[in-house]
């Protein structure tokens, strides 16, 4: 199997290569490519994970290029992880919005608009070279952010794409781990969007264990995602971490505003991550990796590697069209809940009717990210602002003509229409 990682040069690519690794003779990999265009970051990441192969004795042969078209071709599949314009643009996405009372995310709110207006065209080129150049019947893994807009894009354009996000395995492996057993005996009743989902069931050999651990520990549950317990407790479900920026906004907003961005946090652990791997003597995953965010990343990428190559039918989180599972979306929407890839495709679990509180939510953000992808696909300020006020953390016209001038002024550079 040839693999190529388009953003190869991130410093999160040893947390994957320590995956395959591990993984090895679950799924073999004989060529793995990293594509970038920093020489600087493909040298350190490339030259560290070649020494993280040999130490494992792993067989796969490990090339850098800068050159999209060499890297991808004939390629069994390409997962593509970017950030377009680095941590300083991630930090202007979480610093600027806070000017006119809106809480400041990459993923999330008038920050996510600005992170899938940079991002969109980019990923579009990249799969044009990647639907000319890699073997006809390849798949394109999308963990660049954000994801459920972006697998639209992809799957709009008729690319043959799944969207990936480590938010669900992150539920499972701690559910897992509580209860002393394998993962793969733990499946989450997870649903929504991209960085919009909620953990409706957590069943362990076919029983569903969370009407039991909201119950008994719904504390200890509200504290891993930094909600009040008498939210959950109302829900009946575990909300993702991302549900803060709307359940408790206010409050993400004041700690956003008395203390550092995660984009200065995330560039310093960066820049003693590219020290490490400098090293000749690093040949293994460095600790501090774990600080960078991410975790089951690997896990995640391998196990839908693995069901692609037929390797499994066990269902797998992912981010694919509705085609009807959640009624009151388009079908051609992107939605995030559990799949099986079955005969070349993903096909989603059957998902039980929800809550209006949950469905209406879904179907604001889900106008939202529409409008979204018009804006990055047809440019304009007259789109950005449509989407820009559509969000639910904005709907005010006046702060959503606030937030467009923002998010230009920090982003020109970046949009070719700006």
């Amino acid at each position: 199997m040839k693999l190529a990682i388009v953003g190869g040069g991130s410093t999160y690519t040893p947390e994957l290569v320590d995956g395959f690794i591990r993984l090895q003779r679950e799924l073999p990999i004989e060529e793995l490519v990293l594509v970038d265009s920093d020489p600087t970051r493909l040298e350190l990441v490339g030259a560290v994970s070649r020494r993280m192969l040999a130490k494992a004795g792993h067989a796969a042969r490990l090339l850098t290029t800068d050159d999209l078209v060499a890297g991808v071709s004939e390629a069994d599949a390409v997962l593509i992880q970017l950030r377009v314009g680095g941590q300083d643009a991630r930090e202007q996405d979480e610093s600027w919005p806070h000017e006119v009372d809106c809480i400041g995310q990459e993923t999330t709110g008038p920050g996510g608009l600005a992170k899938a207006l940079r991002t969109v065209p980019v990923v579009l080129r990249i799969a044009d070279v990647v639907r000319r150049h890699a073997k006809p019947d390849a798949w394109i893994v999308d963990f660049t952010n954000p994801v459920g807009i972006v697998t639209r894009a992809l799957l709009q354009a008729g690319h043959r794409a799944v969207g990936l996000c480590n938010v669900a395995i992150g539920f499972q492996r701690r559910f897992a781990e509580e209860a002393g057993v394998e993962p793969d005996r733990v499946a989450l009743a997870h649903v929504g969007l991209n960085h919009l989902t909620w953990e409706r069931g957590v069943f362990i050999d076919g029983v569903d264990r969370l009407p039991e651990a909201l119950e008994t520990r719904v504390g200890e549950l509200a504290d891993t995602v930094e909600l009040a317990p008498a939210l959950l407790a109302q829900l009946g479900v575990i909300p993702s971490y991302y549900l803060r920026y709307y359940y408790a906004h206010d409050e993400v907003l004041h700690e956003q505003r008395h203390n550092d961005t995660r984009a200065a946090e995330v560039r310093a652990i960066e820049n003693d991550l590219l020290g490490l791997y400098a090293d000749p003597r690093v040949d293994t995953k460095p600790e501090i990796l774990g600080k960078r965010g991410g975790a089951f990343y690997s896990e995640a990428a391998i196990e839908l590697l693995i069901a692609i190559r037929g390797g499994t039918d066990q269902p797998r989180v992912v981010n694919l069209r509705n085609d009807g599972v959640l009624p009151f979306l388009p079908d051609d929407h992107v939605i995030e809940v559990p799949a099986r890839h079955i005969d070349g495709r993903f096909v989603a679990e059957p998902v039980a009717a929800l809550p209006d509180d949950i469905s209406g939510l879904i179907g604001a953000v889900a106008g939202y990210e529409r409008l979204a992808l018009d804006a990055a696909i047809g440019g304009g300020r007259d789109r950005v602002l449509r989407a820009m006020r559509a969000h639910p953390l904005v709907l005010q016209h006046e702060r959503a003509e606030k937030l467009t001038d923002l998010l230009l002024a920090a982003n020109s550079r970046f949009l070719e229409w700006a």
